[in-house]
């Protein structure tokens, strides 16, 4: 997100511009396939060396850190709140906005913390709400009802149901940023799709209807006043609602009798039309008469040209990839292949031209956006929630298309950048994630705090993105140990999987159908096992180590077919899949395209991106990596709370010198150290 005000364009020059810029493309199905279906969360439990421990402490302390810390419970260790806090003799606190407005207060201009500070509570609520299901906490939930209640009585306060707590107590004239407002900084319908997207996540989580009767009245008032003349003529100018409001379509459509339940008017097909509004008038700035002119968020917001004649992905990262995840997730149900044009260039561009090593995105710290094809600097500015924006895109472009090399892209962020973002601790965390530093340091709390409700909501989700299925096939996507029960459309089954991954390369999966049944069991084989690092050649990476098959003992031929091996067979109770991937440490190279780390190299094992941080090299200036390094993994238990580091010997000032490499999820846990990831 940025604090930056958005510089308004004329729009007599826009009507203009609109007029050429006006798509022509019509819309066109797209042969309807069989999709992957994510497993619902609550099949899912994990039981894994790697990702429990994680677990523990982020369902213990960094929830309930985030909440707080929303609740202005911390003590700045950032200048700019320091400096807050002695000017207003107390932290900001994001529920105190719910509060006076509740109480009716209206245009006293002031409200504590960022116009979009609603926003991440209910993004830290859709978060906790699916920890809820995985780790039920019967503390937690009756905290999140409590603040629910607060929302509630704030939206009680408007007989319209609207919600802003920001634009009611400062711009009670403006919403929507309109009447002289802005939206870019107002935030007011990416607040209500966070709204919504919290309601339905608690709702499937708990059964409670309050949050979600909540949402509905603000997605009725939302629908009621804008989309297709004569109503408002609004877009979100930030990404996000598209995908909420298909989400709030889909509960009512999948289960009508909800509606009876909740006692409020229901109208779902008007959720799915503004969706589509949102996203089909991004770049057509006025009705073809030239009515309803609004000002453009230009490629800062995808709004420069309209959206199915857009090739690239631009501007802001975290925009562009939510974006992204909401066209993918309507192209997969409308099977309209303008949306499916548009998610394949957006995610086409951003993997082949514009991902870094570690799966983060955005190059450029002004507008926090997109930088040119093959700009990825050592010290980009790598968002945290871009990178997650990323993963939500790649996984909706895996169910969409059943291609393996979707999941690889997400298993890249999930182990780099996700993980980086916070602190061993749980409680300390990233905003920005540049691949070289001379004195990053993790804050207690952020003026602008977006990425732990961000990770709360990718690590809430996680569980459910291990497998897949469609009617006939179950897809091992995630190599996390876990026990899942999935629904075949012939036959239910179990899967017990247990890895030591990724440290290890060994996965065993045992098969428990309901009963002796014939399906596929499709494994994810990733693009970097098999020597493609990159699907359009980023980067390259040479693999020495074997990779291997077996099912009850018998080898079986890899040779993956859009990323996956698919074993079709009669599969029995307590068959025994076994694949090792190469998990060695391996040197990775970028493209000859990409001139700001022409030269360099960088070490991998398995999905993990090293760094090498000050701490122990103590020479990393004149560090100058050898192809002929030998590079020897040594698990160390003390560090980030247990990790394979990588031991090697290289060349300084020709001399010999000993060198250790980290995960780059781990740096920054023993103090401010200087790292990089790109050797010499």
């Amino acid at each position: 997100m940025s604090f930056r005000l958005l510089s308004r364009t004329k729009c007599l020059t826009l009507l203009f511009v609109s007029a050429v810029q006006i798509s022509t493309a019509q819309e066109q199905k797209v042969k309807s396939t069989d999709p992957i279906q994510s497993v619902p969360l609550a099949a899912v439990k994990i039981n894994d060396g790697f990702w429990s421990p994680k677990f523990k402490v982020w369902t213990s302390k960094t929830i309930y850190d985030v909440l707080d810390k929303l609740e202005g419970k911390y003590e700045p260790d950032q200048e700019d709140i320091i400096k807050e806090k002695t000017e207003r003799g107390r932290t900001r606190n994001a529920f105190l906005n719910f509060d006076l407005v509740a109480q009716g207060k209206k245009g006293i201009g002031t409200s504590d913390g960022p116009p979009w500070y609603d926003g991440l509570v209910y993004e830290t609520i859709r978060g906790g709400a699916d920890l809820l299901v995985s780790y039920p906490d019967a503390k937690l939930e009756k905290k999140l009802d409590a603040y629910i209640d607060r929302i509630a009585a704030a939206q009680n306060a408007d007989p319209e149901g609207y919600i802003n707590t920001y634009t009611t107590l400062n711009r009670p004239t403006q919403r929507w940023g309109l009447n002289g407002g802005d939206d870019r900084w107002q935030h007011d319908v990416y607040n209500a799709g966070m709204l919504v997207e919290a309601g339905v996540h608690y709702y499937q989580a708990t059964g409670k209807t309050k949050l979600l009767g909540v949402a509905v009245k603000m997605a009725n008032y939302v629908t009621k006043v804008m989309g297709a003349a004569p109503k408002l003529n609004v877009i979100p100018a930030h990404a996000g609602p598209e995908e909420a409001f298909f989400k709030l379509y889909l509960l009512f459509k999948t289960t009508p009798n909800l509606k009876q339940k909740l006692g409020i008017t229901v109208h779902e097909d008007d959720y799915y039309a503004i969706v589509k509004y949102w996203i089909e008038k991004r770049g057509v700035f006025a009705d073809a008469d030239g009515s309803r002119a609004r000002i453009s968020f230009g490629s800062y917001n995808q709004d420069h040209i309209p959206v199915f004649d857009q090739q690239t992905i631009e501007g802001h990262a975290v925009r562009a990839t939510l974006l992204g995840t909401g066209i993918t997730a309507v192209a997969n149900y409308s099977k309209d292949g303008r949306y499916l044009n548009t998610a394949d260039h957006y995610w086409d561009n951003m993997i082949g031209k514009r991902m870094f090593i570690t799966g983060g995105e955005g190059a450029i710290a002004n507008d926090e956006k997109f930088g040119a094809d093959y700009f990825l600097p050592e010290s980009a500015y790598l968002e945290t929630c871009a990178s997650i924006g990323a993963a939500f895109f790649s996984q909706q472009m895996n169910a969409i298309h059943a291609n393996g090399k979707y999941i690889d892209e997400f298993e890249r962020v999930i182990y780099n950048n996700l993980l980086s973002s916070v602190a061993a601790d749980g409680q300390h965390y990233h905003y920005e994630n540049p691949l070289i530093s001379k004195d990053r340091r993790r804050w207690n709390w952020h003026s602008c705090p977006c990425c732990p409700p961000m990770f709360l909501k990718m690590i809430g989700a996680l569980p459910q993105y291990i497998y897949g299925h469609n009617k006939n096939t179950v897809f091992v996507n995630l190599f996390i140990g876990s026990d899942a029960h999935i629904d075949l459309e012939n036959t239910k089954v179990g899967l017990q999987q247990t890895t030591s991954y990724p440290w290890k390369g060994g996965i065993r999966l045992q098969v428990n159908p309901e009963k002796s049944s014939a399906f596929s069991i499709a494994l994810r084989i990733p693009g970097w096992a098999m020597g493609n690092e990159n699907p359009f050649e980023l980067y390259h990476s040479t693999v020495n180590g074997k990779l291997s098959l077996t099912v009850n003992g018998k080898a079986i031929e890899v040779k993956p077919v859009n990323g996956y091996v698919s074993i079709n067979r009669n599969w029995k109770k307590g068959d025994i899949i076994e694949l090792s991937l190469p998990v060695e440490p391996r040197l990775v190279t970028p493209n000859n395209l990409v001139k700001t780390i022409s030269g360099k190299t960088a070490i991998a094992a398995g999905p993990i991106v090293y760094a090498l941080e000050g701490v122990d090299n103590p020479e990393t200036d004149v560090f100058h990596l050898n192809n002929n390094s030998i590079l020897a993994p040594q698990y160390k238990a003390g560090i980030a709370g247990g990790i394979n580091v990588i031991a090697g010997k290289s060349i300084s000032n020709s001399m010999p010198i000993n060198f250790t490499a980290i995960p780059f999820y781990a740096i920054g846990n023993r103090g401010v150290y200087p790292y990089k990831v790109w050797l010499d």
